[in-house]
């Protein structure tokens, strides 16, 4: 029997469920043997977003063998939970990677957007910010956030503001999505879900309130997942980004993966400067003069240093 052109929406583990391309149905596959990483030392060989070749393996049960992943247009990986040395495929071919954001309840920490955005940079990907809950913001939080999606506009990144609760905003969320591949990502409880059902109430993706115990929302997605919202347009929901990216960066690359330094990468008096002490710095030079924010500056010190700023 011939092999089938598919489309990876999901994956378990060991089980795989893959679109046929020619009619839309959906098998459940697994994989044929044991499958090379294609160079990456990662934990997992395929991810949502993949287009694979697999054969019919039994109709009636619905059964596929995937005998080969096609190449891919990019992948977004996270530091696997359980294996140190190796990473987790999340997810392949993106057209855009979205962080879904909060001020209040629970709050996004300008260290968790910035290494998002790294990790986003160092896959070549676009990055967009969706700022969420504008109902929960006082007058200050509101004038902080409108100079944060200046700054982040100002780089290069779409910025968004929207309130899923009430409805607002959500053509432009619509408008962002469509056509695109677009992975979704964001701290539990930032409303990810209710965004999504909100323009695809069809979906019904799971939802749950955020904890009050310590401010912090409670996982509803355990493996990403790919939903079609309309034809052509996607969306990957992915579990855990906490972990996401910086697996292979080196201490020396972090600073190419923010536009801001990377513009004057060839201004510095060392071409081996890492932007923390030495003399003639042109990006400490310009966060002095305030041309880089120096929230921006902390994140990249705390990236450089190892430390843990994504809370």
């Amino acid at each position: 029997m011939g092999l089938n052109k598919g489309l990876v929406l999901r994956s378990t583990g060991s089980w795989y469920e893959v679109r046929d391309d020619t009619d839309g149905h959906i098998w459940q596959c697994r994989l044929k043997g044991k499958f090379k990483t294609l160079g990456l030392k990662v934990t997992n060989p395929i991810a949502v977003g993949d287009f694979v070749k697999f054969e019919i393996e039994d109709e009636g049960e619905n059964f596929g063998i995937i005998h080969e992943i096609l190449p891919r247009e990019n992948y977004v990986i996270r530091r696997s939970v359980h294996k140190t040395a190796h990473a987790h495929l999340l997810a392949a071919n993106v057209d855009q990677a979205i962080l879904i954001a909060t001020l209040v309840f629970p709050r996004t920490s300008l260290g968790f957007i910035d290494r998002f955005l790294v990790a986003i940079e160092s896959f070549r990907i676009p990055g967009v910010l969706v700022f969420n809950k504008q109902d929960l913001l006082n007058d200050e939080m509101k004038e902080f956030q409108s100079e944060l999606m200046e700054l982040y506009e100002s780089l290069g990144y779409r910025c968004l503001a929207v309130t899923a609760l009430a409805e607002i905003g959500l053509e432009n969320f619509a408008e962002l999505l469509n056509g695109k591949v677009s992975l979704l990502s964001g701290h539990s409880g930032v409303g990810k879900s209710t965004l999504v059902n909100a323009i695809a109430p069809g979906l019904s993706i799971k939802t749950q309130e955020v904890s009050t115990f310590a401010n912090k929302g409670v996982h509803t997605t355990t493996f990403a997942e790919m939903f079609e919202l309309s034809e052509g347009t996607y969306i990957i929901d992915s579990p855990g980004i906490k972990e996401l990216g910086l697996a292979d960066t080196k201490p020396e690359e972090i600073s190419h993966y923010f536009p801001e330094m990377r513009d004057l990468l060839n201004q510095c008096r060392f071409n081996n400067c890492q932007h923390i002490n030495e003399p003639g710095c042109a990006v400490k030079t310009a966060v002095t003069e305030g041309t880089i924010a120096f929230s921006r500056y902390e994140s990249y010190l705390s990236m450089v240093g190892g430390g843990d700023n994504r809370k």
